[in-house]
């Protein structure tokens, strides 16, 4: 490809011009490469007479290998409490592992991961910059990704320093925004139903899937709801362990206004 690294073929190609008495500008006429690409590459590698396409191929890639900059390691600060730093490297990173499973991205998911191990819940971008051993384009992106998906906010410390946070109550936000797109997905589900006259198969599909994911909504809402008050309780603080969902919060409990078998149940639907 012209402007790109040349290739053991076209090296070959190079070798095989020379032997056979061609200029320059023809050999790179016939690979479709800038006439100084070729005399360059020529007299980088022993000149016309004593040019080897395959000692010349090695030696560009060992010229590529020596550019390329060695892979910088994340680092870890100095561990409170006695933790073993190497334990926690390793917990982030699986961390890191289990929130890309779930769909984020791999460098949001770094960011994730390094703010929830953090005891602060809160670091500034010159600090995730230099724990993750990353660019700062990276964190910026990552956290304007974050922002938008409701996982992290921002704040100011009493030095005016602008910091991204993880806090307890983020948790909560996230899940109610994702009822709220899944809610989202069911409405226009139903809205395809009389576009595609109801009774026929594409609508019938439709149309339950609109009520399935009604029901998903409303009853992670639900849950959420109930649940939040676990974000707000340091564990060991009640009588019997961490603190949990109040009476109420099971799995049999179903959603207020819709059956999920499609009948109405005494009130109509609102979006969470």
């Amino acid at each position: 490809m012209p402007g790109g690294r040349l290739t053991q073929p076209e090296r070959q190609q190079i070798a095989l011009g020379l032997a056979g008495g061609l200029a320059y500008a023809e050999i790179a006429r016939r690979l479709e490469r800038p006439t100084s690409t070729v005399t360059r590459e020529v007299m980088r590698n022993g000149g016309p007479t004593a040019y080897r396409a395959d000692l010349a191929h090695r030696a560009s890639e060992r010229r590529a290998r020596r550019r390329q900059p060695a892979p910088r390691e994340p680092r870890t600060p100095p561990q409170p409490y006695g933790r073993d730093a190497g334990a926690v490297r390793a917990y982030e990173e699986t961390l890191t592992t289990v929130f890309m499973q779930s769909g984020t991205p791999r460098m949001m998911a770094r960011v994730m991961a390094c703010l929830c191990v953090s005891d602060a819940g809160a670091l500034s971008a010159a600090e995730l910059v230099q724990r993750l051993q990353v660019s700062p384009a990276s964190v910026s992106k990552a956290i304007a990704f974050l922002e938008s998906q409701d996982l992290v906010r921002r704040e100011r410390d009493g030095r005016r320093r602008e910091r991204y946070c993880i806090d307890d109550d983020v948790w909560y936000q996230s899940m109610i925004a994702s009822a709220r797109a899944t809610a989202q997905v069911a409405e226009t589900a139903r809205q395809g139903v009389a576009v595609l006259v109801p009774g026929t198969p594409a609508a019938g599909r439709l149309e339950n899937i609109g009520r399935f994911l009604d029901f998903v909504s409303e009853n992670l809402t639900r849950a959420a709801d109930q649940a939040r008050e676990v974000l707000h309780t340091k564990p060991g603080t009640t009588a019997d362990g961490p603190a949990r969902p109040g009476p109420g919060h099971g799995q049999d409990r179903q959603p207020a206004g819709r059956d999920p078998r499609g009948g109405q149940r005494g009130r109509s639907r609102t979006s969470p």
